[in-house]
């Protein structure tokens, strides 16, 4: 029934089952402090048993507290986690999924008491102090940290964040980039930080695949467009990343009214993944809101994106591959972006889906809320 949709793909020398992964998404589900919980074994085991080809587990800290988005990011910055990391990994691939994890510095969005920027640009409300070109580069040895231990942990696959407005997207946007120096002004200099990660990553891991989540726009008036979005992409490209996973977006545009709606319509994003595959030869992966199995098809038949991802879609019915494999599309559990998971996020405690049964909400609630 769906001809391109279930057929194998080739992603940085890794041979995928099919066009399905599973998108990064953050449930809050680790431990106090960046733990591998068994909430969080529990929750990845399921996902990768759902069908997908590769799942892309959920930011992972670099730099902690300083890097860390709240006191529940995964932590890949210190060995202490290590064996949790191999747990973790050792789950999906048991499924059948190729394992990939995440890394991030999440900028001036970090929870920590002083976050760090490219530039001091006022954060809701907080004042982010900036980097000086010594941290720049103990920040990018982070990275590289953190992708050797991913590698150890036995992960297929590292993902660099560049998405969401931390701090690699952060260097490339012109709003949040306000730097006078080599890593500042123009679009050339903007990129450079993203560049030199990707590059002190990929020497480090050799044949390692190395990702990269990727932000198109940022969907605000004086931030990064797809004018300037699509140059960066073709030099990641050129740098050897083995796939772009497109977005758009950032924590200051997600809630703006126009946004809200925008976001709450299927394929919401495939518009800038399509353009940005355009430009690019390496696999493009488009995510938001793919909800029928008809819709995924279609947008890998027309060209607008090599894989699908899903993230709240899945996570709200981890049937969904096999129900539409079975053409029962009629009927898949739907996410219809009430943003409750948001909200639930949004007062630190683990996420729960409205959608779910009852008595498995009920459940939940005892056990996590």
């Amino acid at each position: 029934m769906y001809s391109h949709l279930f057929e194998p793909f080739e992603v940085g020398g890794l041979r995928l089952r099919n066009r399905l992964t599973m998108a990064p998404l953050y449930l809050s589900y680790a431990g106090e402090g960046g733990s591998v919980t068994n909430l969080l074994l529990e929750h990845y085991g399921l996902m990768a048993g759902s069908g997908v080809a590769m799942v892309v587990v959920e930011n992972a800290t670099v730099d902690s507290p300083l890097g860390s988005g709240s006191h529940r990011t995964i932590r890949a910055d210190t060995d202490e986690n290590l064996d949790g990391l191999k747990r973790l990994a050792d789950t999906i691939k048991q499924q059948g999924a190729l394992a990939c994890l995440q890394i991030n510095h999440a900028g001036r969005f970090a929870a920590a008491q002083e976050a760090v920027a490219p530039s001091a640009v006022e954060t809701f409300g907080r004042m982010p102090k900036a980097l000086t070109l010594s941290e720049i580069v103990e920040i990018q040895d982070k990275y590289v940290d953190a992708a050797i231990r991913v590698q150890k942990a036995g992960f297929d696959m590292v993902e660099l964040h560049g998405g969401t407005g931390y701090l690699l997207a952060e260097f490339v946007s012109p709003r949040t980039n306000r730097r006078q120096d080599p890593y500042g002004g123009s679009l050339e200099n903007r990129q450079r930080f993203a560049l030199e990660v990707v590059s002190k990553v990929k020497k480090a891991v050799g044949s390692f695949p190395v990702g990269y989540r990727f932000l198109a726009d940022e969907w605000l008036p004086d931030g990064l467009k797809l004018e300037e979005s699509t140059v960066v992409a073709r030099s990641l490209a050129h740098a050897g990343v083995a796939y772009l996973s497109v977005m758009g977006g950032t924590y200051e545009s997600f809630f703006l009214p126009e946004i809200v709606e925008k976001s709450s319509k299927p394929g919401y994003m495939v518009d800038l993944a399509a353009a940005v595959k355009k430009e690019v030869d390496v696999p493009v992966i488009t995510a938001g809101l793919i909800v029928t199995g008809e819709l995924a098809e279609q947008i890998v038949e027309e060209g607008k994106a090599d894989l699908i991802g899903l993230a709240r879609v899945i996570w709200t019915d981890p049937a969904w591959p096999q129900k539409v494999m079975q053409g029962k599309d009629n009927e898949i559990l739907r996410c219809d972006s009430c943003n409750t998971c948001m909200k639930i996020l949004m007062k630190g405690k683990p996420a729960f889906c409205v959608r779910w049964p009852i008595e498995e909400q009920r459940t939940w609630r005892e056990k996590f809320v």
